[in-house]
């Protein structure tokens, strides 16, 4: 995991000089990362944006101490496993560091603070896996309506098809993998009517 040694350490050092104490905590891949407007999209959850490129599901767990432990959010966004199986992971692979995440976060904030995991997007680049990120999601999504009370699966991939099951290129930039301003502006939509407020205290102070 050392290549993603300079975009950890550029996370550590945010931390160091943030002003503020966030509230909701944005973690995993790029698509958290290049999210620039997310401060302004998600300001009333106090949000802090702990992406780092490139990462995988697995690396989350990884770097779970060194990234999420030292704050003490009222919630937290996942975004992760788009990479694993861009990799060529499968989607039981998937699926077992999403258990280990779920235990990281456990292990650190109890079964009490409010999780979401966000669903794995359907990418134009990666139409050749869209069958394993379905089968991917659906394990997931099973898993946190079976098991985890404090976990809610926030469904990104359906809006993001068009009529005839194949992702909408007009949420991407021209590689088909990473979204554009329109792509964001979905997922605010999306995350803002399943992300509750309810915990947020201090999002307005």
């Amino acid at each position: 995991m050392y290549w993603y040694e300079d975009e950890v350490q550029r996370l550590e050092k945010e931390r160091a000089e943030l002003t503020y104490s966030p509230s909701t905590l944005f973690y995993g891949s790029s698509s958290i990362r290049l999210w620039q407007t997310l401060q302004e999209d998600m300001k009333e959850y106090r949000p802090v944006n702990l992406g780092f490129g490139g990462s995988t599901l697995a690396s989350c767990v990884w770097f779970f101490e060194r990234i999420v432990a030292p704050y003490n959010p009222d919630s937290l966004v996942v975004y992760a496993g788009d990479n694993d199986l861009g990799d060529g992971r499968n989607p039981e692979e998937v699926f077992l560091f999403f258990l280990q995440f779920v235990a990281r976060t456990k292990e650190r904030y109890g079964d009490q603070l409010p999780c979401y995991f966000v669903s794995l997007k359907p990418s134009p680049s990666r139409n050749n896996l869209l069958e394993s990120f379905k089968y991917t999601n659906r394990l997931i999504e099973t898993e946190v309506l079976r098991q985890h009370h404090n976990w809610k699966f926030i469904n990104v991939f359906d809006q993001m098809l068009d009529i005839y099951g194949r992702p909408l290129g007009g949420y991407f930039d021209s590689d088909g993998l990473h979204m554009n301003r329109r792509g964001y502006e979905l997922w605010t939509k999306i995350m803002r009517a399943n992300i509750s407020l309810a915990s947020q205290a201090g999002a307005d102070t």
